[in-house]
């Protein structure tokens, strides 16, 4: 690829015109509910344009759930730390990865059964302990490091590519 964004040809002088380029949506934010809620506002309004209704719920189905636990689990009662949320959206859908300082995520949140059919009956969970399914069932790519006392979850919501106006 040559710097203009073309890409030279058999003779080096035809244009392939470049893919648009994907922007960041990057967010840092107190771990509280009431932070939570205006992320939440703030990553579904940057966007909205590109998402269909359905998508958007989705989105914000899943964040909601990933960022609830976290300061539910993840700092407890303290409220003290920090979550970095970042989307991207490109050809693939919309990626997404959340940082945070608080305690490690268990394994057990990110096991899925061997029979991916098989759900729990919701009225054997305790509150809340269905969330890890619903994830698990919308996003692809799932994904969890720990590294230097912080939390890595990266996944990808699978979406049609963006449609160039």
């Amino acid at each position: 690829m040559l710097a203009d964004g073309s890409q030279p040809g058999s003779n080096g002088n035809e244009q392939v015109p470049a893919r648009p380029e994907a922007k960041i949506f990057h967010h840092s934010f107190a771990a509280t509910p009431i932070a939570v809620r205006t992320a939440l506002r703030t990553a579904l309004a940057r966007f909205l344009r590109q998402l269909s209704p359905d998508e958007a719920g989705t989105l914000e189905l899943v964040l909601a759930e990933v960022l609830n636990n976290i300061v539910e689990h993840g700092y407890g009662e303290t409220g003290h730390g920090t979550i970095s949320l970042s989307l991207v959206r490109d050809h693939r859908g919309l990626s997404c990865s959340i940082s945070d300082d608080g305690v490690e995520l268990p394994p057990s949140c990110l096991a899925r059964s061997v029979d991916d059919t098989h759900r729990p009956e919701p009225e054997n969970l305790p509150e809340g302990g269905f969330g890890w399914f619903l994830i698990h069932d919308l996003v692809e790519d799932l994904g969890y490091h720990r590294a230097n006392g912080r939390n890595l979850l990266a996944f990808r919501l699978p979406l049609p590519p963006v449609q160039v106006k």
